[in-house]
């Protein structure tokens, strides 16, 4: 029986953030994605992403890979129905809480999103892509248009729901599933101090990072973070190979 795979998106993202990953994982795995459009907190993504994999048998291994606020999403699967996740793959995000400052600047981000949502948008790409990536007008393209379709009412919501999230610190130390924690080199969004904080948290949790990729790992090196999920899950323990990945063209 293949694994079931669950990718959760980020804020800002439609599924299609995780195209370029599902392309290289082939049929090597059955992948679901989930859709953290439309919820207006944290938890009722979660119950959104059960009830994508509802049809699955419960002794069928199911793997959730987040990234940045799929990342919280995995998480809170993890603190609702822990004992159904095989194993957990937490992408370019944090188990930190939010702080007056950063609650300050989704604030600011929101009121930017409401006054000029395209700057803003272009703001955001400017500061989450690598530079190489900037670069590359196919993967800030990509981007933009990804952004677009999701639009200012959806990106507000998913702040606030991020802002609102629960603090799960107290649990990760409990958590005995195989975990990978990816983080690209150059993330400004969740830096790599972060992935490495969050990697100590977990018992045994494995880090893997990316070369050139900034906050958007998922676009930016799509193969070489599939390669990554691909390895973590269909391997042996202990024979996964976590050397930092070399930098690939954009994979948009």
């Amino acid at each position: 029986m293949k694994p079931l795979l669950l990718l959760i998106p980020g804020m800002f993202n439609t599924t299609a953030v995780w195209d370029a990953v599902r392309a290289r994982i082939g049929n090597a795995l059955d992948v679901r994605v989930a859709d953290v459009l439309t919820q207006d907190n944290i938890a009722a993504m979660a119950h959104s992403a059960w009830d994508l994999v509802a049809d699955q048998r419960p002794d069928r291994p199911l793997v959730v890979c987040g990234f940045s606020m799929g990342g919280y999403v995995a998480i809170e699967m993890l603190a609702q129905q822990g004992q159904r996740v095989q194993a957990l793959a937490l992408v370019d995000t944090s188990a930190a809480v939010e702080t007056a400052q950063s609650l300050l600047l989704r604030e600011r981000t929101i009121s930017a999103l409401e006054r000029n949502f395209s700057r803003t948008v272009e703001s955001i790409i400017a500061f989450s892509l690598h530079p190489k990536s900037l670069a590359e007008a196919a993967c800030v393209q990509t981007m933009r248009q990804m952004m677009h379709s999701v639009g200012a009412e959806a990106a507000i919501r998913q702040n606030r729901a991020i802002m609102a999230r629960s603090d799960h610190r107290a649990m990760l130390s409990a958590i005995r599933q195989p975990v990978l924690v990816v983080c690209g080199r150059e993330d400004r969004v969740a830096p790599l101090a972060l992935s490495q904080e969050l990697s100590e948290l977990i018992p045994h949790a494995q880090l893997a990072i990316v070369e050139g990729a900034g906050h958007q790992t998922p676009t930016e090196q799509g193969p070489a973070l599939a390669e990554l999920l691909l390895g973590f899950i269909l391997s042996k323990p202990g024979q996964l190979n976590l050397e930092t990945t070399e930098r690939q063209p954009c994979a948009c």
